[in-house]
This record gives structure tokens, sequence and C-alpha cells, in this order.
């Protein structure tokens, strides 16, 4: 790609971007959020039109203004939330748009052909998944695989993977490695987009680093350092990338008693303070995010009371979590989070719209005053309340919903996965807002799956494993060890 340029609403996204990528290569593309980094990528696949410069591809000129056209020529993308159809067999989700049909008359699929081709693919791959299986059946990191399936289905000889592993368990993301490893070996390429710097470390060839639609450098991955990518990335420093402030703990925020998610589960029991951050650790499936949606009222439980400063409360659903002062920031953004087809404005005002009713209607010139403010004190970028929320970056997604629950007036805030699919530089960020929070006297709950971020941020930390409570720590008595062993039922 050379001198590519691109632009949104007369705000400039990509300057003259140049990228070149190797046969048989990992080129990581890395950046704060915001960076421009899935811009280019949707422009090599046709998603969007760029507003200047060429792409080459195997050396010729390529006019790429469609996704068919980046497919045809053998590129394919596989993106954090997965294109498969959960109700269709893994088959069908492979060849799905390029099925193989029979000779004949009507042209009637040929189920035989497709199936034997999905299992040799699969196998290719280190895989014996079931090509009848239905895909919805299959966990994230089979469903991964079945995505790149596809990809080499369609003859791809560039697979785009963005944010790969940011949904997958430890082992889920070692086995996508090590295919990814596998593939390279048989001379496929890859563009790899993620912020977990250790996995960028040990996966790819060469790394660029765009800044603010910029391209600041490509360097060698084997010859650059972690905190040189940061310092990179993100243009200064991090002298701390987990920036946890010390408060005195105070009153009772939230307690849960005898609360059982279902009959045959475990009751779980703990209290939240005022004055610290409550760290929910666990493995994937361990129970933590059910946890957080039953107190939320988004999902029944079986039995329990819920106490919010002292007071029991009645919970049946996210209505009234809202008017008892719980916020719940889920891992989900995109889809549980956010209105994506809606302005910022708008998605900072919905939690509570009788606060920006006038005269029995809403004022839209409020919504507007209310979003400028959060988004100086949140320092949301850019700097422009009408901008529908699909076009926002990952971090300032995550910060126009923790404004939509500011402006709430919650008092209990769980944060699920905070910092899933954003940047160093956009998680200290977070971090600072949390932080913020529990200084202006809120009560604070983090679930993440990673642990350098529960040992960073918590200041105690219970850790769950099928659906119970089997570990519970202060700050300076746990380690990864100890929470791994607690995580496993030891």
């Amino acid at each position: 790609m050379e001198n590519v340029s691109k632009s949104f609403s007369r705000v400039q996204v990509l300057h003259n971007i140049d990228l070149d990528v190797k046969k048989g290569e990992v080129h990581v593309l890395l950046g704060e959020n915001g960076a421009g980094k899935s811009t280019m990528i949707k422009i090599l696949t046709g998603a969007y039109s760029k507003d200047t410069g060429t792409i080459r591809w195997e050396g010729k000129n390529l006019d790429v203004r469609t996704p068919k056209d980046a497919i045809d020529a053998g590129i394919a993308t596989i993106y954090q939330e997965l294109n498969l159809i959960p109700q269709l067999t893994v088959m069908e989700n492979i060849f799905l748009g390029h099925e193989q049909k029979r000779k004949g008359k009507y042209s009637l699929l040929n189920r035989k052909i497709m199936r034997r081709k999905s299992t040799e693919l699969l196998e290719r791959l280190g895989q014996n998944i079931n090509p009848d299986e239905i895909v919805g059946n299959l966990g994230v990191g089979k469903q991964q695989l079945v995505e790149i399936a596809k990809a080499l289905s369609l003859n791809a000889k560039l697979i785009i993977m963005d944010e790969p592993t940011s949904s997958l368990s430890a082992q889920e993301a070692e086995q996508l490695l090590l295919t990814i490893e596998r593939l390279k070996k048989e001379g496929l390429t890859f563009i790899y987009i993620s912020h977990r710097l250790e996995e960028i470390k040990r996966i790819s060839d060469r790394i660029t680093i765009l800044r603010d639609g910029e391209k600041i450098k490509t360097v060698s991955a084997k010859d650059t350092t972690i905190d040189e990518m940061i310092s990179l990335m993100v243009g200064r420093k991090l002298v701390n990338k987990f920036p946890k402030k010390e408060f005195k703990k105070g009153k009772e925020g939230l307690r849960i008693e005898n609360f059982k998610l279902t009959a045959d589960s475990k009751p779980i029991n703990f209290t939240a303070y005022q004055g610290e951050i409550l760290g929910i650790s666990g493995l994937v499936g361990s129970g933590r995010t059910e946890l957080a949606r039953g107190i939320f009222g988004v999902d029944p439980i079986y039995s329990g009371d819920i106490y919010i400063f002292g007071e029991k409360k009645k919970i049946n659903s996210p209505r009234d979590a809202i008017r008892e002062g719980l916020a719940f920031i889920t891992e989900n953004r995109k889809e549980e989070g956010l209105f994506l087809d809606q302005p910022i404005y708008f998605n900072e005002t919905v939690g509570k719209l009788n606060k920006v009713k006038r005269n029995g209607f809403l004022s839209i010139k409020e919504q507007r005053r209310i979003a400028n403010h959060y988004m100086e004190s949140l320092q949301i970028r850019p700097k422009n309340i009408e901008l529908m929320a699909k076009n926002l970056s990952g971090g300032n997604q995550q910060k126009v919903v923790i404004a939509k629950w500011l402006f709430t007036d919650a008092r209990v805030f769980i944060f699920d996965e905070p910092t899933r699919g954003i940047d160093v530089g956009a998680k200290v960020e977070v971090y600072n807002l949390i932080n913020d929070l529990v200084e202006n006297g809120a009560c604070v709950i983090i679930i993440s799956s990673e642990l350098p971020e529960i040992l960073g941020m918590s200041d105690r930390i219970l850790v769950m494993n099928e659906g119970e409570i089997t570990g519970d720590f202060l700050r300076e008595e746990a380690n990864q060890e100890i929470i791994m062993k607690a995580a496993t039922g030891g």
C-alpha cells in the first residue's frame, strides 16, 4: 500500500500510509485504538474506498472496490467478531458463497465433495472437527479455526486477522498461534492485529507501528523490545501499565448472599466495599459473567439476596438494576453496550432519557450538552459527538459506554473484561477512569481473564471455578500461580 489516505466526515484518519508485506511472513499492525489499523484493513479488503494512494499485489496494481475483489485476488479477512452462521454446519460455513455443485441441469449441491474437502482443510490445520457439526455448538477457539479453513477454501494467499485471540482462553490462543506457525511454513502470509504484546513478540516477523493515522516505523520483531513497541505506539514511555491508586476502605457497597445461578449450583457469598477494587478471576466458563448477569437482572437466578449500600433490593431486570444504582459494562460492548448506528450523544444519554426530557419531549440540545461534557472529561476522540458509535475505536467506544453509566448516577460498577480489544495506552486511560470512580465513592468490581490486570488493579481478588468461589485473596497475598491453582479447582 503506497500513500494511502482516508477521511470520514472531514476528519482525516489515514495520512499517506505506506505498508509492504513480504510473502510468507507474519506482519503485525500495531497502534493505539484510533491509530488507523482497522481502516487500513478495510481499504485493503474493499470494505472502504481510499481517498488517495495505490495498492500493489504480487507486483501489479490492484483495484479493490468490493470485498469480492479482495477475495478473488486471494486476500481473506478474519474479524474479531467471527463471520459465521451458527445455525449452519461447519461444512456449510466453509463453503458458504462458493458451494460445490453437481454437474447437471438443476445444479444440486455436492455435499459429498464439500464434506471431503472440509475434512482435508481441517486436517491441514491439525483439527479433527466433524464437518457436519453445527458451528454454534463449537467453542470460540474452534470457530476461529473454521474461519481459517474457510479462508483456505477460497485459496487465500494473504490472511488478515483482527484481534484473533481477544476472546480465546490461553489454551485456545496457543492452538491458534501454532496453526498460524504451521501455515506460515507452507508459504501463507499474514497481517496480524493484536494488542497483546507478548503474543506479537512471539508470532511476528516484522511490525508496522501506526499513531494517529500515520506510519511511525516498521521494525523487526526479534530486534525490538516490548517497551520499545509501547514507546513507538503511544509516543511516550508508559511508566506504569497499571496505575493503581490506594484508597481507604469504606462502607459496604454490594453484598451478595446465598446467590445460586441454578438449583444445582453452590451458593455464592461476597461483599464489595467503597474504596477498593474487587477483582474476579477465573477461566473461561467459570461462571464469572453469568454471576454479573444474574446480579444485574439480565438472566434469572435460582435464589439469593442482593444488598446495595446495606439495603436489600429486589432486582428482576436491568431496569430494576439501573434504578437501584447498578452499572454493568459488558464484555461485548458492540452487541450489548452500544447502539452502533446512533451518534455518541444518543449513546451517552440513553441510560436515563428522562434526565434529558424538557416539557415532556426529548431535548437533543441537552443530550448534546451532556455529551460534550463527557467528551472533554473522558477525553473521547475524535471530538465529534455526531459521529456514529460504530466509527469509534475500541478504546473510545469503551469510554462512551462508561459515560453512559456515569450519566445514570450509578454507585456500583461491574466491569466485565474492561480492556478487551483495546491498546495499552487506552487501557491506562480506562484504569484511571476506574480509579476516579473509586475516589468518588463508587463500588467497583472488575471481571477479567488477564491475570496481570487482576493483580495490577485489584485490592482484593475472588477466584471462580465451575460456578463457585474457590479463592479469596488480598492483593499482597496473590500471584499468578495461586490464582491459577484456585481457578482450576485447587
